[in-house]
């Protein structure tokens, strides 16, 4: 009996020593805060400018997309017959202009016929060789050369005003078509595939929903006796409770100007802790560029903050991720 109390005894003594020796393992040095939180991304939709048919979807749920990559193809059927219609309007506009062009360069030429024979009416009166009758019709000819010149430069002016126009109504038309193939504006992975083939999107209806994986950030809530300390562009660290023993580094990107009620998903290190401040913090974008393929975002962790710029960051979170282990 006295073995088996032993026994117990020893058990209890290791149990405590080993939840102490826990508590220090993950007791924090002065000047570094943290809170609980989890890996998040910013959305970015795929969306329509205009209400079209889906023509061609080219990805699915969790593939991963590059900035630029077509995904969507929406029917452009009836843009492209109101684009031959514009470019067919265009080019009439063209040829009305290169008519009037031609018209005042025959114009001009009348104009220095007439400008001469005018002339030559007035020198035969000064000599008594020819009538007044005959210098008024070379002058009224004159005159009516010049009407009709200006009336071709109206014209004129008028076809370029109406090419510019046409042509603002071709180039409208072809930024619609070139609008409606959907590229990727982001690095990242399509989260929701909202819309099929044979669809019609409304304006700015999504068709695909993305998660931006070069916008990656953990927000926790910290007291106000703690937020008060935090400074933006303060160092950080991040975990993830599958790899406790590496860290993300960050920095904070943002805090909360106001307290809010502690959300019911974050655990408070006081029970009597009701108002926090919310923290941003954020994992460099070069650093997530080069784990777009691994970063899942949704993972709880644990995310720490420096309020003092001289301590010391523990062992634990010494073992920090890099950009050169991103192969391995």
């Amino acid at each position: 009996m006295k073995w088996i109390l032993g026994a117990v005894a020893v058990a209890i003594l290791a149990f405590i020593g080993f939840r102490y020796w826990k508590g220090k393992q993950s007791a924090l040095p002065e000047g570094i805060v943290s809170g609980n939180g989890r890996l998040e991304s910013k959305l970015a939709d795929v969306a329509a400018k205009e209400p079209l048919r889906v023509k061609q979807i080219l990805v699915n749920e969790g593939d991963l997309v590059k900035p630029g990559q077509v995904l969507v193809q929406l029917d452009t059927t009836t843009l492209e017959s109101s684009l031959a219609e514009a470019n067919a309007n265009l080019a009439a506009m063209q040829e009305k202009m290169a008519v009037a062009q031609a018209g005042i360069v025959r114009q001009k030429s009348e104009i220095e016929l007439a400008t001469i024979e005018a002339e030559r009416a007035r020198r035969l009166v000064k000599q008594g060789a020819g009538s007044q009758r005959d210098v008024d019709v070379r002058t009224s000819q004159l005159e009516t050369t010049r009407a009709t010149l200006a009336e071709a430069e109206a014209t004129l002016k008028t076809s370029k005003q109406e090419i510019e126009v046409a042509r603002a109504n071709a180039q409208t038309i072809q930024t619609r078509i070139a609008d409606a193939t959907l590229r990727s504006p982001v690095t990242g992975r399509v989260l929701y595939r909202l819309a099929e083939p044979g669809e019609v999107l409304a304006p700015g209806g999504p068709a695909l929903t993305l998660v931006n994986l070069e916008d990656v950030y953990m927000e926790i809530f910290l007291p106000a006796s703690e937020a008060a300390r935090v400074r933006l562009g303060s160092e950080a660290r991040l975990t993830v409770d599958f790899e406790p023993n590496r860290s993300i580094p960050g920095y904070v990107s943002f805090v909360s100007p106001e307290a809010q009620f502690t959300p019911k998903q974050v655990e408070t290190k006081s029970e009597r802790e009701k108002l926090v401040f919310r923290v941003k913090l954020q994992v460099p974008r070069e650093l997530a560029s080069r784990y777009v393929e691994r970063i899942k975002t949704g993972i709880r962790g644990v995310g720490y903050v420096k309020v003092d710029p001289s301590a010391e960051w523990p062992a634990r979170l010494q073992n920090v991720i890099t950009g050169e282990s991103a192969s391995r």
